[in-house]
């Protein structure tokens, strides 16, 4: 990355938020601007530093996380956040993604997913966390959280859709290539092309993507 990301993190858990703090300040691309504890302060501190990027924990005292997410879009449409949240929390990330947020990550995502959800959602793209669930992602479908709207039509081939599914089954390069008989690396090829058609980041983000434009039935995740 050539580029400086400001960076705002809200979180009630002082020892989450300090590590996470500690990590980031070790970026040479990310300046975090500050912290917070709950909804309130970080309405206030975004409206002071006007951050590039806020990552904001869902549950908080005071304000919650989907709350503040509200108003932050009402007060900026083109805010960039993402939630941070612990596994058991499916309706609240439905939530948070409907208030405007552009994203999500689990609490225990490593370093590396941290860093790549930042810099994709600071490209204004929309990032799902890799460990997404089956039962999240129907989730995500059936709501109304809808950011593939292509400004032009995306067309895939028979083929494309063909690896799109087994994409979307958890296969991966080497098993789709012994099921359709094309090489590990051809596979990877169309994999890279049907995540640029698609402009999404992961496996979780092409099961989104699948869901919402009919690619794929919820039933055939299982």
């Amino acid at each position: 990355m050539n580029y400086d990301i400001r960076l705002a993190v809200a979180d009630d858990h002082e020892i989450f938020l300090d590590g996470l703090a500690l990590m980031l300040s070790r970026q040479e691309n990310i300046t975090l601007v500050g912290q917070a504890a709950d909804g309130r302060e970080l309405l206030d501190l975004v409206e002071k530093e006007n951050p590039d990027v806020i990552m904001t924990d869902i549950k908080m005292p005071r304000m919650d996380g989907i709350t503040a997410t509200r108003e932050l879009i009402r007060r900026n449409p083109d805010a960039r956040v993402i939630a941070l949240s612990m596994f058991d929390e499916e309706d609240q990330i439905v939530e948070m993604l409907e208030a405007g947020a552009k994203g999500y990550l689990l609490k225990n995502a490593d370093k590396q997913e941290i860093l790549d959800a930042i810099a994709h959602v600071y490209e204004d793209k929309v990032y799902y966390c890799k460990s997404t669930s089956a039962k999240l992602a129907g989730m995500i479908a059936r709501s109304k959280f809808n950011p593939h709207k292509p400004k032009e039509v995306v067309t895939f081939t028979d083929r494309e859709q063909e690896i799109i599914r087994l994409i979307c089954q958890q296969l991966t390069a080497q098993q789709i290539g012994d099921r359709i008989f094309l090489s590990k690396r051809t596979v990877e090829g169309y994999r890279t092309r049907i995540l640029e058609k698609m402009n999404v980041r992961n496996t979780a983000g092409v099961v989104m993507y699948a869901l919402k434009n009919n690619l794929i039935r919820e039933e055939e995740l299982h």
